[in-house]
């Protein structure tokens, strides 16, 4: 039996929440890919988007490369990730009130994103949709025994 995913076993498991870890290339010349991990957002069949800093290393990488990689896993058994590749479809500066809030109650719930979305500013970030192109996926709970 394959330990692939299906397309909408693969979508569900993405739009889950996780912390994804997300890779771009950087062309700084003797240096590896920007890699880094973030809250995000997916909903299936759609686009999925974080925020950063603005004049992160991380953005202006991603401005220069204008593709990400994303891999989102759970760490218990049976393990299983997915993992896209696409291109940056949008940036929004500043990034937008009704995002970081999504953002802020889909990892911290609803009392603490508050509290969070308080605490921090929204000024100098920026939100970044990435279409989804390239799938890869794995559910070793799919083994046969």
């Amino acid at each position: 039996m394959s330990q692939v995913m299906s397309v909408e076993e693969r979508e569900a498991f993405l739009a889950g929440v996780r912390i994804g870890v997300l890779s771009v290339a950087d062309d700084g010349g003797d240096r590896g890919p920007v890699t880094m991990p973030l809250w995000y957002t997916y909903r299936p069949g759609g686009e999925l988007y974080f925020i950063t800093g603005a004049h992160s290393r991380k953005a202006e990488s991603i401005r220069e490369a204008g593709r990400v990689s994303l891999c989102v896993h759970n760490d218990d058994p049976p393990y299983r990730y997915v993992t896209v590749e696409g291109p940056v479809t949008a940036v929004d500066e500043p990034a937008g009130e009704t995002e970081r809030a999504e953002l802020a109650h889909r990892y911290l719930g609803q009392e603490l994103g508050d509290r969070y979305l308080r605490s921090t500013s929204d000024e100098g970030l920026a939100l970044f949709r990435v279409r989804p192109e390239h799938w890869c996926s794995a559910d070793f709970g799919k083994r046969s025994e």
